[in-house]
């Protein structure tokens, strides 16, 4: 079920509000899923229905990302404020420590989440974070690159693009290893949703500085990295498995940078196996 929640996030300035979509979905330990990037809450919508069987779901646009608005100014699209974001609504939404799996971005997100001790546990797929200086200048090179496509492109060219699996693969290649198998509809949606993101300029620049460089002691954590993605090369998890050393690396064959597309089930099964 779709909705939104109203919150008071701490700053300099005193409590600022701040909106939140989300869906939720199942039953069971609640499990918060944290999209990347110029995406939205939907790139989950692989996996959902098999990790709604055994868990109390909820899929949250990023602020600034999907359905949620903006940050109000006087808030950083920074970690430590996106990391404030998600503790009030955690207490908002009354989660005591939910598991947490995350995408890209959303996979820091939840590092960080976890390293505050905020979550149970965490599952963390092809996180950022764990670049050296040139591999993320390429990877921020890349997503300006179709950031710009997305916003030049006419609605209706999507569209006709997405209709066919040449199409969809000129539009998503970059993150998925299997972009024919993306819904033409999905297609056009996340599409539309990077040409949208009100936040995605500032949380770039934000993320210029970021290094995750800290353990994450007490708690599972599972570090996941397709072995076709083109976007974050899988050495990066070794990097990760060398920084929380207790983690578990797990390879994902076949998938890319979002590998939720490429293969539903096996991920599935890595965020559950992460969440017990």
């Amino acid at each position: 079920m779709s909705a939104t929640v109203s919150l008071k996030v701490p700053s300099p300035h005193g409590p600022q509000p701040v909106t939140v979509s989300y869906a939720r979905v199942g039953n069971g330990e609640p499990l918060l899923l944290l999209h990347g990037i110029g995406h939205h809450r939907q790139a989950w919508d692989p996996v959902v229905d098999i990790l709604a069987a055994e868990r109390d779901v909820i899929a949250v646009d990023l602020p600034g990302f999907g359905a949620s608005p903006g940050l109000p100014d006087g808030l950083a699209y920074d970690l430590p404020t996106t990391t404030a974001v998600f503790a009030a609504f955690c207490e908002a939404l009354e989660l005591d420590r939910p598991h947490v799996a995350g995408n890209s971005l959303g996979g820091l997100l939840a590092l960080e989440l976890g390293r505050e001790r905020l979550v149970r546990s965490v599952t963390a797929l092809s996180p950022a974070g764990f670049w050296s200086e040139a591999e993320r200048r390429y990877a921020f090179a890349v997503l300006l690159a179709m950031r710009r496509i997305s916003r030049r492109l006419p609605l209706p060219l999507v569209e006709r693009l997405s209709r066919s699996a040449a199409g969809r693969t000129m539009l998503t290649s970059t993150i998925y290893a299997r972009p024919a198998r993306r819904p033409a509809e999905a297609v056009v949606a996340e599409t539309v949703a990077l040409a949208g993101a009100t936040g995605f300029d500032a949380t770039l620049l934000a993320g210029a500085a970021v290094r995750f460089a800290d353990d994450v002691p007490g708690l599972p954590v599972t570090v996941a990295w397709g072995t076709r993605d083109v976007l974050l090369p899988r050495r990066q998890g070794v990097r990760a498995k060398q920084i929380i050393p207790r983690a578990r690396l797990v390879r994902l064959p076949g998938c890319g940078h979002c590998p939720m597309n490429d293969d539903p089930a096996l991920v599935a099964r890595v965020i559950l196996d992460g969440s017990r």
